[in-house]
């Protein structure tokens, strides 16, 4: 674009500038473009005008764009239907001994009066019984077996 290196504020006649950009593009091999574009226009060569619609919006061309493509209708794809997810495996014992340490525990420092004893006491009661079951769940959580000939990292 040798208009724009003659005046350092721009080019003098734009449209011209803008052609050579154009003819540049439709030079390159790499240049994307449409998929019903099969061979290149020649440079300075304009491809064809759409047709234009009939009726009142006849002064619009009618243009074909990507939003217009339309997929092949395939019955076999019409949704996706995904597989029965596996069963939830069933809770050991200990596991389930956690669980009601953590309610009885939420019990306790909701509701005082439930045990018989003052608020000072269940209370804190209650906070120890909730941390003690979530510690215990967390401890009894499944780790897998580490292999020790792999030195990769662990997800």
């Amino acid at each position: 674009m040798s208009t724009r290196r003659d005046n350092a504020d721009g080019p003098e006649d734009i449209d011209a500038a803008f052609a050579e950009i154009v003819a540049d593009l439709e030079r390159d091999e790499n240049f994307a473009r449409w998929p019903d574009d099969d061979e290149p226009a020649a440079a300075g060569e304009r491809p064809e005008a759409p047709p234009v619609a009939a009726g009142p919006t006849a002064a619009a061309p009618v243009e074909s764009g990507p939003r217009d493509w339309a997929a092949p209708a395939n019955e076999e794809d019409e949704h996706y239907v995904p597989p029965e997810p596996p069963p939830l495996p069933t809770p050991r014992p200990t596991t389930m001994a956690g669980i009601v340490v953590v309610v009885i525990g939420v019990l306790f420092a909701l509701v005082p009066g439930l045990a018989g004893l003052s608020g000072t006491i269940t209370l804190p009661l209650g906070l120890v019984l909730i941390s003690g079951g979530i510690g215990w769940l967390l401890l009894r959580l499944r780790q897998p077996p580490r292999n020790s000939d792999d030195d990769g990292a662990q997800v």
